[in-house]
């Protein structure tokens, strides 16, 4: 059936428009805190090089700045449109296939290294005079981390998609 034929227009719970779009909000959020992972740990790190001390903490910070802003929205609009999806198309939380429990056990994990990494390193990196270059490694650390388990979360939706 396709997506015209199955939205008889009454349902919201059921309109294919909806969520679609859902969907595109969740993958969007997915695209934002990726992209910006690899971006900070294989574009900006090696360029910082180029740098002295005092310029090189002030860039790393002023890019964390926007990088942890932008996963600060990202990230609670990814959690909520994943609940949504699986509350509503797929039936609620009662029985959730293995691929919905791993993205979901993994996205409460990536959401706690990231809220870990913004209010420990990351805050500390803030708020010294002259950050240490250990600080930086630890939120790169971090930020690893988090790139590692979202790639696995798109492995494992990769796994059970149907074509």
């Amino acid at each position: 059936m396709t997506g015209q034929m199955m939205h008889n227009g009454a349902n919201p719970t059921t309109d294919p428009a909806l969520w679609g779009a859902v969907l595109a909000l969740h993958l969007l959020g997915m695209a934002i805190w990726m992209g910006g992972s690899t971006y900070a740990l294989f574009v900006l790190r090696p360029s910082l090089a180029l740098l002295d001390t005092t310029q090189r903490n002030s860039v790393q910070l002023q890019t964390l700045k926007r990088f942890f802003l932008l996963v600060w929205y990202a990230m609670p609009v990814m959690l909520v449109s994943g609940w949504a999806m699986e509350a509503v198309p797929m039936g609620g939380f009662g029985n959730p296939d293995w691929h919905i429990q791993a993205m979901q056990g993994l996205a409460v994990v990536m959401a706690a290294v990231y809220l870990f990494t913004f209010f420990g390193p990351y805050r500390r990196a803030r708020r010294a005079m002259r950050p240490q270059p250990a600080t930086f490694d630890r939120i790169r650390s971090l930020v690893t981390l988090n790139l590692f388990l979202g790639a696995i979360v798109v492995v494992i939706a990769s796994l059970d998609h149907v074509f």
